[in-house]
């Protein structure tokens, strides 16, 4: 079965084949380090690592790269207003980053690299920009011509006419300075008040790259001058990934990119997020309401990745019930004792389940399919034990189809213990005794009791437990 994915530069669903072996080369924006992440960036990160995770689902090596932004206007401004070096401004908010993709379970990649490591590289890119006539120096800067890129405009479908002013997407492009104002800036020249004591040597002056140039050098550096993928936001799309193909095809002389894929943006209460709205939220702000990554990452993964995604606090509630029920069977299906009942059905429909899962991620990666089908499997399942049908050996083979399908979901409990208060089990415990002596009275007070800390009682043929509300 082939992985079909919507490219952004043909507006078509392709095949995904790896140019090099079997290995996909994938580059995903990263974050720029200058402050907590967001939910926003994170419903991207999530997707990327979803992505990710499906890539390798369907057989494939992956070689990925995502570049940490420590070089731009705000990392510097930071810098400067707090009398620090900006890597120890950068530091803190690049610790956090990782402590965050841990809590959402998002798989390490294998390159993380910063801006600051790669201005060789950067200054080689431009110097060949120069040398091909496709780059131009004024005043200590040096600016891209887009007019000597006649496919400029061609990812974002845009005509050279209706392209805005500034695509550098730089409020401090000096745009004076340029022979085109939708020129954009490859080396910034260095301002004293603005970069105070920040700067790079260059053969233009001091100065420091400009933000597009960053990741051209650090894909076709690490990745090589084309590669199969290319993951962003759809925010990025233009002017960064514009500016990126520019950049680098200009360079190299060959496509850069195969396969691009960019996320919708997350809403909240359908309004764009904004601190001034107060509908800001980081990922650490939801963990001290007492939400858990778990929960955050099934809500971002949830809605298809070109679909936009409103974010609401009922949403949370909704995807902490989704993974309580999704739990509430794992435990059902691990209590079961009974030896095989050797049910042709059960086999059938994990079958049936397991074709229609990886269908619905070939398609686009089709997540709102998939976890259709895995509710529809929690559905049928709870029926067989229901009648008592499933036996311990059909139970494992449900529980083994799950721990195939999350490895590409990364969200599924299926190792959560929940430690039950010991003062709940002692009051579970004397129901059940009372219940024997048919004392009625005691069994409803320890049962209001059980329920009044937020945990029912479930009966099973192996007895009672219990399990939260």
């Amino acid at each position: 079965m082939d992985l079909h994915l919507y490219n952004t530069e043909s507006k078509t669903k392709e095949i995904v084949r790896p140019r090099h072996g079997d290995t996909i080369l994938m580059y995903t924006c990263g974050p720029t380090i200058y402050n907590f992440a967001h939910i926003g960036n994170f419903r991207t990160y999530v997707f990327e690592d979803l992505l990710r995770r499906v890539i390798q689902f369907f057989g494939f090596k992956i070689n990925q790269a995502m570049n940490l932004t420590d070089i731009d206007d705000k990392t510097i401004k930071g810098a400067v207003q707090n009398g620090v070096t900006l890597k120890e401004f950068t530091d803190p908010f690049k610790k956090a980053f990782f402590e965050d993709l841990k809590t959402l379970n998002i798989q390490p990649v294998e390159h993380y690299p910063p801006a600051t490591a790669f201005i060789p590289q950067m200054l080689q890119i431009i110097e060949t920009l120069l040398k091909k006539g496709i780059a131009y120096k004024s005043n200590g800067s040096v600016y891209y011509s887009i007019e000597k890129f006649p496919t400029y405009g061609r990812l974002s479908h845009l005509c050279m006419d209706e392209l805005i002013i500034n695509a550098s997407g730089d409020n401090n492009a000096d745009e004076y300075e340029k022979d085109n104002l939708s020129d954009f800036v490859l080396w910034k020249a260095y301002d004293s008040e603005r970069d105070g004591q920040i700067y790079w040597e260059s053969p233009y002056g001091k100065g420091r790259p400009g933000w597009h140039i960053e990741c051209s050098a650090m894909a076709m550096d690490i990745l090589g001058s084309s590669i199969d993928i290319h993951c962003g936001g759809v925010d990025n799309m233009f002017p960064h990934h514009e500016n990126e193909i520019a950049q680098s095809e200009g360079c190299s002389g060959h496509k850069f990119v195969q396969h691009w894929v960019h996320v919708e943006h997350l809403l909240v209460d359908h309004k764009k997020m904004s601190k001034s709205l107060g509908n800001f939220y980081t990922l650490r702000d939801l963990l001290i309401q007492g939400y858990t990554g778990q929960e955050v990452r099934y809500l971002l993964l949830s809605c298809h990745y070109r679909s936009q995604l409103n974010f609401t606090f009922p949403s949370l509630l909704a995807a902490r019930a989704s993974l309580r029920r999704i739990e509430d069977l794992i435990v059902r299906l691990r209590s079961i004792e009974m030896h095989g009942q050797n049910n042709k059905h059960i086999y059938d429909t994990l079958n049936s389940a397991e074709k229609s899962f990886k269908e619905a991620l070939s398609d686009d990666i089709n997540i709102s399919a998939a976890l259709a089908t895995l509710f529809d499997l929690i559905r049928d399942l709870n029926t067989f034990c229901d009648q008592e049908a499933i036996g311990r050996q059909e139970a494992a083979a449900a529980l083994k189809l799950f721990e195939q399908w999350d490895q590409v979901l990364g969200v599924l409990p299926l190792h959560k213990k929940e430690e039950i208060p010991n003062d709940l089990l002692e009051f579970l415990h004397k129901r059940e005794v009372a219940r024997k002596a048919k004392n009625f009275s005691v069994s409803d007070q320890m049962r209001e009791a059980i329920f009044s800390r937020g945990y029912l009682i479930e009966d099973t043929p192996n007895g009672a437990r219990l399990k939260r509300k």
